[in-house]
């Protein structure tokens, strides 16, 4: 892809050497709002929900687009993906209540947690939110709860781990036998004759493979087995499913020599052999469920920085800015590339070599290591890209430095939609005992 094709698809592009994004100039932004700051396009997500939607319907006539709510968690988001007919995925108690305060219904929502608290379960069954099992013993309890809250036993659901996992690094392959998650061969035709004989009824089951996957050819062997191990549950176990969800894990072109997400091999290794199952297998019409969650908003969202520092220290140059990994920790955790470029480029600069380095005490806290930039000057301001999926989600407070804002920019105007933190904002719920005073 063309570099301005790749920033021309994240809705960027350069007016007069100015950065713009949507038809907003970015510099102007930054001085308006402050920085760091996390600045939405709400154009993006809906673009990319219905990127989505167009391939689903192109070939299925019944099926839901579940977001992953871990990605972008922001009440705004989950408003605008709702608009759009999103269902959602959440995998904690505290992501189902923001779903239920943005006014999301529960029949829109399943809980696709792993290591559940007794209270994780009986917020969800109150709630009438589908359960999505991770274990044998979960549904021991989980059958208890329903009966001590005398609520119907409706719909269940397994996560079956297929043994094969991708991911764009080691900490987000989610299947395989020394992963945390889901349910093994040898388990889980157990699982779902033992819910059947709890009273259980109806019957969903859930795979995630990884999460960041591009090369699209990584989710056949799974998948393969997935679909042979619904159609062996379905006729062992006597029922036909309720719904059958693949999970997501649709990665995005971070870096400018990557290509998009392949829908087309998607449709081929997933769509396709699912729907031959439905036609020519005696399983029932179970409903397809996807959960994409950085496909829909890793691209809308952008961070801005100001320099505060440039630094030569006779070796190499370091940038620093008024963001680090309390801001987007991504980099540090799992050496993931977000792509930086100045809010300002001068025709006559020339290209300089940078670390981009934050202001946490921790020599990790490197935003970009080794990025070819034309010429900075302490004062600007750059932008990161792609920081709308476990950006903000993941950020925190460390070194006591308060969160950032959220900017969203919709149809000509901005609005705040999370204020930045304040020093007292860190302090609000700390309490000294009378007898340290």
């Amino acid at each position: 892809m063309e570099y301005s094709e790749w920033l021309k698809r994240k809705d960027l592009q350069f007016i007069d050497n100015k950065l713009y994004f949507s038809s907003f100039n970015v510099q102007e932004l930054a001085m308006e709002y402050g920085t760091p700051v996390y600045i939405t396009n709400e154009k993006i997500v809906r673009t990319r929900f219905n990127q989505i939607n167009d391939v689903l319907k192109s070939v299925l006539n019944d099926y839901n687009i579940h977001y992953a709510v871990k990605a972008n968690s922001n009440l705004s988001v989950l408003t605008i993906l709702h608009s759009e007919g999103s269902y959602f995925d959440c995998t904690s108690q505290g992501e189902i209540y923001s779903c239920l305060k943005a006014g999301i219904t529960s029949d829109k929502i399943i809980y696709t947690g792993n290591m559940f608290t007794d209270e994780d379960f009986k917020f969800a069954i109150e709630n009438n939110v589908i359960i999505n099992l991770d274990s044998l013993s979960q549904l021991d309890r989980v059958n208890k709860i329903y009966e001590s809250l005398r609520k119907e036993k409706k719909v269940i659901s397994f996560r079956y781990n297929p043994e094969f996992g991708a991911g764009h690094h080691v900490h987000d392959i989610t299947a395989g036998k020394e992963i945390k998650f889901g349910i093994l061969d040898n388990q889980i035709f157990d699982a779902y004759q033992k819910a059947k004989d709890f009273g259980f009824r109806q019957f969903g089951i859930h795979i995630h493979i990884g999460s960041g996957i591009t090369n699209v050819m990584n989710y056949q062997k799974a998948i393969d087995k997935y679909l042979s191990i619904v159609e062996e549950i379905s006729k062992k176990v006597g029922f036909e499913f309720e719904f059958v969800d693949f999970g997501g894990g649709f990665g995005i072109p971070y870096h400018p020599n990557e290509e998009p997400f392949n829908f087309d091999l998607y449709k081929k290794l997933v769509l396709v052999p699912f729907i031959d199952l439905i036609n020519n297998r005696d399983i029932g019409e179970p409903v397809l469920k996807i959960e994409p969650g950085r496909f829909l908003t890793a691209e809308s969202t952008i961070l801005v920085t100001k320099i505060n520092t440039i630094k030569d220290n006779g070796y190499k140059t370091f940038v620093g800015v008024d963001a680090g990994f309390n801001t987007l920790i991504r980099p540090i955790l799992y050496g993931s590339y977000h792509h930086i470029i100045p809010c300002f480029m001068s025709e006559t600069a020339k290209t300089m070599k940078y670390d981009i380095a934050g202001p946490i005490c921790e020599s990790g806290d490197i935003l970009g290591k080794d990025r070819e930039i034309f010429e900075l000057n302490e004062g600007d301001t750059l932008a990161i890209l792609d920081t709308g999926a476990y950006g903000y989600t993941m950020s925190s407070c460390y070194n006591s430095r308060p969160r950032a804002a959220e900017i969203l920019l919709s149809n000509g105007k901005s609005y705040i939609i999370r204020e930045a933190e304040t020093y007292e904002d860190l302090l609000q719920n700390q309490k000294v005992p009378d007898h340290l005073k």
